[in-house]
């Protein structure tokens, strides 16, 4: 595995989103806390799924899994799926 991203495009929106990782857990969290509100779950939804190109250009899906099932769920439909 190389951990070399040799593809522009993705090198380009990896460069865009220096702290994807964290704004993807930041909103993975918000959308698990059972005490976020609806409204607040609603907007980190799309949040958090923008983030998804990036950080499969990082290979953070090749190095890590997501054990809540509905957001691993959620994570898994929304990957192309040769990269699944």
């Amino acid at each position: 595995m190389s951990l070399l991203i040799t593809d522009r495009e993705a090198a380009s929106r990896v460069l865009a989103e220096p702290d994807a990782l964290t704004d993807f857990v930041v909103n993975a969290q918000l959308m698990l806390d059972p005490a976020t509100p609806e409204p607040v779950r609603r907007e980190a939804e799309p949040r958090l799924l923008a983030l998804l190109p990036t950080l499969q250009a990082l290979g953070v899906f090749e190095l890590f899994a997501i054990r809540d099932p509905a957001l691993a769920a959620m994570v898994r439909d929304e990957l192309p799926e040769d990269r699944r």
